[in-house]
């Protein structure tokens, strides 16, 4: 995954990294895989903002992506590699040998006319989505399942993955992105390989409109505000206000705020590093 740098011809292009889409195959999204994207602007149903610093940005279509991949056994072959406005990673378009299309999370190294299985027995390449009990140990994996049959909801994002560690009765051991470590049903499934688009951590936006084409308004710091506005608020000059917290007072910096009698609690082998 290449990035583009610019020429500083203007003070916004001078510090601008993005990706060069080297890898897009496409420009055109499968019409029958689209749904309409409504904008709430961070308002809940009574017009209250719920949620700041959402607004405005670019219209975008939602793009609906398979990520069950239970279509056991029948073969798909990569039809386009394309650019999806909803995540950070790239999205392939698979054509089953039914006739079937559907999108799914490209991995790295994924081309276009390649063929990617699901299902027992299927070979654990890049693509390729098999349940735990049959992935080598030391396997890099993406899209990971919680509860068999529910569809991946882990190392989804760009450049992220997770590697199979062990198996033990009836669970797996898998080492994740935040470095937790956890057990996982063997029934569940992954897909082999890396997420794509790796080099996504690296872009710079270069001005704050790109931003703002993205729907993400100015945020604004918690010192800086009014103490009715933030605990950290108020004050004489550039005197910030006490320790670190959050808008409703919640510690920063280190409070755990997981509940302790969490029932999933007893599946984590090694808690996330700091």
């Amino acid at each position: 995954m290449a990035l583009k740098k610019f020429k500083p011809t203007t003070s916004s292009q001078r510090f601008k990294i993005i990706s060069a889409f080297d890898e897009i195959t496409t420009s055109k999204p499968e019409k029958t895989l689209l749904e309409g994207k409504k904008k709430s602007g961070g308002r809940n149903n009574k017009g209250k903002m719920t949620m700041r610093y959402i607004g405005g940005g670019h219209k975008q279509r939602y793009r609906i992506i398979d990520f069950k991949r239970d279509k056991e056994n029948i073969p798909a072959v990569v039809k386009t590699i394309e650019y999806d406005p909803n995540r950070t990673a790239r999205i392939a378009l698979l054509v089953y040998a039914d006739g079937e299309k559907k999108y799914i999370i490209a991995p790295h190294g994924l081309k276009v006319g390649q063929t990617v299985m699901s299902g027992k027995g299927v070979a654990p390449e890049v693509g390729n989505t098999l349940y735990l009990s049959e992935i080598p140990f030391g396997t890099v994996i993406h899209n990971i399942e919680l509860r068999p049959g529910q569809g991946g909801k882990m190392a989804r994002s760009a450049g992220s993955y997770a590697q199979l560690m062990s198996r033990e009765g009836r669970f797996a051991t898998i080492k994740l992105p935040s470095g937790e470590t956890r057990m996982i049903l063997q029934t569940c499934r992954a897909t082999i390989g890396t997420v794509s688009n790796t080099d996504h951590s690296l872009e710079v936006s270069g001005k704050a409109g790109r931003k703002r084409w993205m729907g993400r308004r100015p945020r604004v710091r918690s010192v800086v505000m009014n103490p009715v506005d933030h605990p950290m608020g108020g004050g004489e000059g550039r005197a910030s206000g006490g320790h670190p917290r959050s808008r409703k007072g919640l510690p920063a910096k280190g409070y755990k705020t997981r509940d302790k009698k969490k029932q999933s609690n007893k599946y984590i082998i090694e808690k996330r590093k700091k």
